[in-house]
């Protein structure tokens, strides 16, 4: 976890993103499986504001309406200044949730994503939660095609999930 906060703090800083320290929240995994591995989660460590600063910035990637939720994903190419920490991921995935009637956001609950690059490896992690949205860094160093699968529970407790392709040119 420690090298998780590590690698989105710096990346926040380099890009220049606000960041906020903020009170841990409370997950509930209920039926959605969600695998963290051997290191606890504490997903409520940092806020950075996904609405705004990072949400702002990336390429648009897929934007989708799942059973009343509208799941917005933007990708950053981070790769030069992880390089210069001498990180290996390159992406940073996000997603912001909003009510497509009201437009407000949702931003309690969690989301898994799995990335599948041309050379068919693997990536899965939990997307950090921050204020007003959910991010991760990835390594998708190689140019073609990458499957992005989202599965995601909010607060309402309905598992909901989005595919989608992104293209590093």
């Amino acid at each position: 976890m420690k090298k998780t906060a590590m690698i989105i703090a710096a990346t926040c800083f380099a890009l220049s993103a606000p960041m906020a320290s903020f009170a841990a929240m409370e997950h509930e995994h209920g039926d959605m499986p969600m695998d963290h591995g051997s290191m606890p989660m504490d997903h409520g460590s940092m806020k950075m504001d996904h609405g705004g600063g990072m949400m702002a910035m990336g390429k648009l990637a897929h934007e989708e309406v799942v059973d009343g939720v509208k799941a917005t994903f933007k990708v950053i190419d981070i790769k030069a200044k992880m390089k210069e920490m001498g990180m290996k991921e390159t992406h940073h995935i996000m997603v912001v949730f909003t009510d497509p009637k009201s437009g407000g956001k949702l931003s309690e609950g969690e989301v898994k994503v799995k990335v599948i690059g041309p050379d068919k490896k693997e990536q899965v992690k939990d997307l950090m939660g921050m204020e007003g949205g959910f991010g991760s860094d990835f390594t998708m160093p190689e140019k073609g095609k990458y499957g992005i699968m989202a599965k995601f529970k909010l607060k309402d407790g309905k598992v909901r999930s989005v595919k989608f392709r992104y293209t590093v040119k």
